[in-house]
């Protein structure tokens, strides 16, 4: 999945080699780089902090192993609704692409 979504943004996935590295710790300098990409592409949105929330995403994606789920009881018990991840990502991606909130 990771190659499709990086593939949206016409990006090469960086192959995971062991190391955790924390999002929050990658991005603590990033927000002057944002403010110049806001104003090259003009965005709507220059305070990196009101759109990215590092800690959170360290903290359902900063395992240093696969989670892999099953919804099969969901599914048994009634819930049938069913939206691929990448799908939802793509759909979101390209709504924040529109309100011009990313690039």
């Amino acid at each position: 999945m990771w190659s499709r979504i990086a593939g949206w943004f016409d990006l090469i996935p960086a192959p995971f080699d062991g190391i955790v590295r924390p999002l929050a710790a990658q991005m603590a300098h990033d927000a002057p780089i944002w403010r110049d990409l806001v104003a090259r592409e003009t965005l709507v949105e220059s305070d990196l902090v009101r759109l990215s929330s590092p800690w959170h995403t360290d903290a359902d994606l900063g395992r240093p192993i696969e989670v892999i789920t099953d919804i099969s009881k969901s599914r048994r018990l009634g819930f049938r609704e069913y939206k691929p991840t990448d799908d939802a990502f793509f759909d979101l991606f390209s709504r924040l692409r529109a309100e011009r909130l990313i690039p």
